[in-house]
């Protein structure tokens, strides 16, 4: 067979995603259904559309949701141009040791779990102790309780991601970066344009395609924020701009046993992410650019 070595290599990625992404969307069936665990799916009675009505009408709905997209809109905003701006940064520097230093730094992180990285701010901003409160009194100024303020939630929600995560999403761009011409910029030299006009002029352009790719998968995760995160900050305090449909899941399928509408939930987030990765990618290609598909 020819490529055989190159099916190999893609065979285990295609086995994960067929087994742990494709089989189990078989089980949105029991968003329409009064699911019963001791039952199955087989014998569980149909409910047709009740659920989704059901979450629509909720008290709770426009609120999860407003909160899912002021995060989401923030970490468009604020956390997706990072990653860009650090690569563009770490690919000027010409000291290989320092560059090499950097990189493994901002990476680092990314390593970590976001109970570590919960943990960390736990004991920066606590009221009890806390590094930057103890600050803030040596100074003068009051305490600031970060971990129960409604107010707070969202800075210290979106620094913990552009902490965690800006390095890493470096590695794409510096990968694409690495493959622009040399000769672009010598000749761009030669005509007596600087660093910033060859960032701007080159660079950028360059890397574009690769932006709006990422930029189109983004958008997909319009109300997939991850579960972890939220559910580590979220308390009685916050939970008016805390709460979000991964922690609403939770609530509702694990704890309150309503596996149906948490499904029905689930199906609804899955169903608004392929509708907006549809529609950006059409955009994208309306505008010029390759797209995803």
């Amino acid at each position: 067979m020819k490529n055989r070595a190159m099916y190999m290599m893609i065979l285990p990625g295609l086995l994960f995603f067929i087994i742990f992404k494709y089989v189990p969307m078989a089980g949105l069936v029991i968003a329409f259904q009064d699911y019963k665990p001791y039952l199955g799916i087989t014998g569980s009675s149909w409910t047709g559309l009740s659920h989704f009505e059901r979450l629509f009408s909720e008290p709770m709905f426009f609120t999860i949701l407003r909160n899912t997209l002021v995060l989401f809109a923030m970490n468009l905003l604020f956390y997706f141009p990072v990653p860009i701006l650090l690569a563009v940064m770490l690919n000027e520097v010409r000291i290989n040791v320092f560059k090499r230093f950097v990189q493994t730094l901002v990476y680092i992180p990314h390593f970590m779990s976001w109970v570590i990285i919960v943990s960390i701010s736990f004991v920066m901003l606590s009221t009890d102790r806390g590094l930057i409160n103890e600050l803030f009194a040596m100074m003068g100024f009051e305490k600031i309780n970060f971990l129960l303020s409604n107010e707070w939630f969202r800075p210290m929600y979106i620094l913990q991601v552009i902490w965690r995560e800006a390095g890493w999403g470096t590695i794409i761009y510096l990968a694409a970066m690495a493959a622009i011409d040399p000769g672009l910029y010598e000749a761009a030299r030669i005509d007596g344009a600087g660093r910033f006009r060859q960032i701007w002029h080159i660079t950028l352009p360059s890397i574009r395609s690769v932006i709006v790719v990422l930029l189109i998968l983004k958008i997909g995760d319009v109300l997939e924020l991850g579960f972890e995160h939220v559910y580590l900050l979220l308390n009685s305090m916050n939970r008016e701009v805390a709460e979000i449909f991964d922690t609403y899941v939770y609530t509702a399928g694990l704890k309150q046993g309503q596996y149906s509408f948490s499904a029905a939930v689930g199906f609804f987030k899955s169903f608004v992410g392929l509708l907006l990765v549809l529609g950006a990618n059409w955009l994208a290609k309306k505008v010029g650019e390759e797209g995803i598909f």
